[in-house]
């Protein structure tokens, strides 16, 4: 059973709890590049299960919804109460292939545009942090929202390479 967008908010908050998302958000693309490091693409490639996604496939979605991120944030920095549109991220992986993207491409993009991120929201005014847009979904989404849910996608996304990486040592 799919989970509802409100279990989905729950689910990634419970991931960062009292941890500063800022943080996180700081630190995923040093310990993502520290997992990534000598490993193949063929390694990368390989699915844990056939309907889970391969390390290829998660790091071109995290790159994917880095830019989602940040267009929301910035909707939300320019315009607050603006609507913010969901997307649904098998859709994306089918258009954009996700299994045949470059690893290291995807994490490139993924950390620069993280970077990025991170940067803009230690310039914003402490006010700007509760601006909002209403998420079709999941409702009344503030900046510190958005960047709470990406931290809690971080975690989330790291735990699975983890495992994967960790199956396929084992092997």
């Amino acid at each position: 059973m799919q989970e509802t967008p409100q279990q989905y908010t729950e689910r990634l908050l419970g991931y960062v709890g009292s941890k500063k998302p800022l943080a996180i958000m700081a630190a995923t693309p040093k310990k993502l590049a520290r997992l990534l490091k000598g490993k193949s693409r063929a390694v990368l490639s390989k699915r844990p299960a056939p309907d889970k996604w391969s390390v290829t496939e998660i790091l071109a979605h995290m790159a994917d919804a880095e830019m989602s991120f940040g267009f929301r944030m910035r909707l939300t920095l320019g315009a607050n109460g603006t609507p913010i549109k969901a997307f649904d991220q098998d859709v994306w992986a089918g258009f954009s292939k996700y299994q045949k993207q470059e690893p290291k491409l995807s994490f490139e993009a993924y950390r620069i545009l993280r970077e990025r991120n991170v940067r803009l929201l230690r310039s914003i005014p402490k006010e700007l942090w509760d601006n909002y847009g209403m998420h079709e979904e999941r409702g009344k989404e503030t900046v510190v929202r958005i960047s709470e849910m990406a931290a809690g996608h971080d975690l989330n996304h790291v735990r699975q390479i983890e495992s994967i990486l960790r199956k396929e040592k084992g092997r």
